[in-house]
Formats: structure tokens, sequence, C-alpha cells
């Protein structure tokens, strides 16, 4: 999936795990870096480089929450708002490169889920 995702990513300036980030951004601006992580099942660890590699790239903004400054805020910068716009047209590159229906993707994605959160319950 990566590599298919790659040409498509390289055009907009985003890696994939970035492009997973912005996914999760613009649904919900202004957030916390845990909430992102609990979102993508990724330790901040994981994310922190690559949130200061996006930061770099003037598409987040981090910032210390005034409740908890322990915790880092993720803010959309107009780029990374803008950039919603020219990405919007990927799922559905990738959708024709895979030569499946959007119902059998949509199973799969559901199976993966499925084993994936019996994983988590397993390893818990």
């Amino acid at each position: 999936m990566t590599k298919a995702y790659k040409p498509l990513l390289a055009k907009i300036g985003l890696t994939y795990p970035q492009y997973l980030v912005m996914l999760v951004l613009w649904q919900q601006d202004n957030i916390l870096v845990k909430d992102i992580g609990e979102a993508l099942f990724l330790d901040s660890g994981t994310l922190t480089p690559l949130l200061k590699r996006m930061e770099s790239a003037a598409f987040i903004k981090r910032q210390r929450d005034i409740e908890d400054e322990r915790q880092v805020r993720i803010t959309l910068t107009p780029n990374g708002k803008a950039l919603k716009e020219v990405a919007k047209t990927i799922p559905v590159q990738l959708l024709c490169a895979s030569g499946q229906s959007t119902e059998t993707l949509m199973l799969l994605r559901s199976q993966l889920a499925q084993i994936r959160d019996d994983l988590n319950t397993t390893n818990s």
C-alpha cells in the first residue's frame, strides 16, 4: 500500500505516515499528540519526529497545551488546510489503481480492523 501511495503523495510533499496524520487532522483539527497516536495506533516516540518534519514543512503547528503543558497540541496551518483540497483525489486514484470495487475494499478494511482489535485484546 505504501508503495502505491508514494508517487501520489510525493506530488504533494507528504510521506504515507504524514498523510495518515493529515487525514486525522482534516477530520479534527487542534488535537493532542496522544489523540493522533490513539487514532493511528502509534506512540509519541514515533510521532514526534514525524510531526517535527511536518512542522518544518509548514503543514502543522506544535505547541504546548494551555491546560496541561506536558501535552502537545497539533493544529493545521493554512498550508495544511489547503492541502486537503489537493489530496482529495488520492483515495479515488488508489481505488482505480487497485482494480477492486469499493465494496471489496471496505470489506477488507473491516476484516483487517477486526484482526487488529482481536490482536489488541489478546495482547492486553
